[in-house]
């Protein structure tokens, strides 16, 4: 069990994919709740039910997981809907990504959290943030190529969460993914390092 845990954020098409990676490589595990949402509405997921229950069979594709695409037009057009969602998802997500995090055996463990900013649940877990960031324009060309979103609704997803300023503001540590993937490494690395003497100071003092 570790007891050092490292909250990891950043808008969407930030890179936070890329960062979590990039620790994976170091041998840290990464307990990602984005991950943990697709496992839950995957079919056969254990929020499966409940979702069909609240938005009925039409929110699952023919292979009986979540129809995505279909569930966030849905939240987009109606706020309420967003709610309920949530209000399903959320909780199952908070419970197996703090059992995650409790059983990892690396010295310290990354939390990757989208919205971590916005949910004191998961701040209050972590020891340090760490935000990737880059431009919101360079977010928005990446999405749009990555996910083949028209522009407006890409700025519909990033108004949907805080702004740029707002999530460097709480950061502990900052991840700069505005130039290629060994740029990236070579920050990651030099966290890393850092993690690891911080890790080891509250093992030391916990003994």
């Amino acid at each position: 069990m570790s007891d050092f845990v490292v909250g990891l954020t950043g808008g969407i098409g930030s890179g936070k994919s890329a960062a979590a990676n990039c620790f994976a490589v170091q041998g840290i595990t990464v307990v990602d709740t984005d991950a943990i949402a697709h496992e839950l509405a995957a079919a056969g997921g254990a929020a499966m039910p409940a979702l069909l229950a609240e938005f009925g069979p039409e929110v699952a594709s023919p292979d009986g997981a979540l129809d995505r695409a279909r569930m966030r037009r849905l939240v987009f057009a109606d706020p309420a809907a967003r709610g309920r969602l949530e209000a399903i998802l959320h909780p199952l997500i908070r419970e197996l990504s703090r059992v995650r995090c409790r059983d990892a055996v690396s010295p310290y463990v990354i939390l990757a959290v989208p919205l971590l900013v916005e949910s004191g649940a998961y701040r209050d877990r972590c020891q340090r943030i760490v935000v990737v960031d880059c431009p919101e324009s360079l977010q928005i060309s990446r999405v749009m190529a990555r996910n083949a979103l028209p522009e407006a609704e890409v700025r519909a997803i990033m108004a949907a969460q805080v702004s740029r300023a707002e999530r460097l503001a709480v950061a502990d540590d900052i991840l700069s993914n505005d130039g290629d993937l060994h740029h990236l490494e070579t920050q990651v690395a030099d966290l890393h390092r850092k993690y690891l003497r911080l890790s080891s100071q509250i093992a030391k003092a916990n003994c």
